[in-house]
């Protein structure tokens, strides 16, 4: 198939928005060959080129793929103390005695956090070790069961804004079995505490693993964060071993989650195709990097459009859909509600097709520059009807 230049620049984009920069060099090629005095053209050209050079010399470089043990598996979890970095002395910061994450110990990190101290390595690895343990026996498609009279707490992006992490817990309270939270993927990158934010989520999910529910949101995977700043991060506060560890970590996280068999909870959407069923989700092989294409894919990267029907995504990933697609997703599997996230909204929050649809974001300030509230969502059962509380940026 010969694509014309808009569509060698659609792909293009898609190419880039993924990291798939060699793919991307192509097409920009083309559309250079095509239109050579279009300007945006000429920058995405010369931005995949550096990426290109960059990727060549790293290849250079790495192990290959098949000779490369797994981080996890080259860490004997049980001998902890002998294998990981020994604490010195002088060390005085926060401490997990034994195997027990505690919350005196995670209310210990977050101060250390609040006041930009680093956690030792030690603790790091235990922390990001026993939460992979409990990721990896989930299933792609996690279901909640929220008692009658309970409530349950749904909070969008976080990219790395801790502050503002640690503010949603001041206004709705630290999480524990009685305050149980889901954090809705996208908890790194863009923001320059993106490690802070992840530790802290993963040490409350190993603290009451029903406590703290966690999915992958499109940022959890290895080339968004090269691009959009966790792996510099990583490398910066604790070491490379560790970006691997976590790009491990990152696919083991679930897809989406149901709460009370009423709320359909995914990062990104719906699908290109109807009569997806739950049971396609939960049969899902999530343990890999995002496919550029299909059920795993979508529901990372799609996003709800005004009008029916599909149409093509504005990044290029996934798709647009509208509310007749929502509406008989919902009906096809028996639930009232699609929660998801990853877009920025003016208040936190929008509500879309005609009440069946809620997007949350819980960056306020995206970037500290968009202006924007975040927002959480409380569910209360049996009705499970969403409270919504926006909230402005810490200054």
């Amino acid at each position: 198939m010969v694509l014309d230049m808009e569509g060698y620049y659609r792909r293009g984009a898609a190419y880039l928005a993924m990291g798939k920069f060699k793919e991307a060099l192509k097409d920009f090629q083309q559309v250079k060959k095509i239109c050579p005095n279009d300007p945006d053209a000429k920058k995405k050209l010369k931005e995949c080129e550096k990426a290109v050079q960059k990727l060549k010399f790293e290849e250079a470089i790495a192990v290959h793929d098949a000779e490369r043990r797994s981080i996890a598996d080259s860490i004997d979890f049980h001998t902890i103390g002998i294998h990981l970095p020994y604490v010195e002395p002088t060390y005085a910061g926060a401490r997990i005695e034994g195997e027990v994450v505690t919350l005196e110990f995670v209310k210990n990190m977050i101060d250390d956090f609040r006041n930009q101290k680093c956690l030792h390595k030690r603790y790091a690895y235990q922390i990001i070790l026993q939460t992979m343990q409990m990721l990896r026996a989930l299933p792609s498609l996690v279901d909640i069961n929220v008692t009658d009279g309970k409530h349950f707490t749904v909070c969008g992006d976080v990219h790395g804004q801790f502050y503002d992490l640690l503010n949603i817990f001041e206004l709705n309270g630290l999480p524990s079995e009685d305050n149980p939270y889901l954090f809705n993927g996208d908890f790194v990158d863009r923001g320059s505490f993106s490690l802070e934010v992840i530790l802290t989520l993963f040490a409350f999910k190993c603290m009451s693993p029903s406590a703290m529910y966690l999915a992958r949101g499109n940022h959890e995977s290895k080339n968004m964060n090269k691009i959009y700043g966790f792996e510099g991060e990583v490398k910066s506060k604790l070491s490379d071993t560790f970006v691997e560890l976590f790009a491990e970590v990152f696919c083991c996280l679930p897809l989406a989650h149901v709460i009370n068999n009423k709320v359909f909870v995914v990062h990104g959407g719906l699908f290109s195709v109807d009569g997806v069923k739950l049971s396609d989700i939960r049969s899902i092989d999530r343990f890999c990097e995002p496919p550029e294409e299909g059920l795993m894919c979508e529901l990372l990267w799609s996003d709800p459009q005004p009008y029916p029907g599909r149409g093509p995504s504005k990044r290029g990933v996934g798709l647009a859909f509208g509310g007749d697609v929502t509406k008989r997703f919902l009906l096809e599997n028996n639930l009232d509600l699609v929660v998801r996230s990853h877009e920025v909204k003016d208040d936190g929050y929008e509500i879309e097709h005609d009440g069946k649809l809620i997007t949350v974001f819980s960056a306020p300030n995206y970037c500290d520059q968009m202006g924007n509230k975040g927002a959480f969502i409380r569910f209360k059962a049996p009705e499970l009807k969403p409270n919504i509380t926006s909230f402005t940026a810490v200054v």
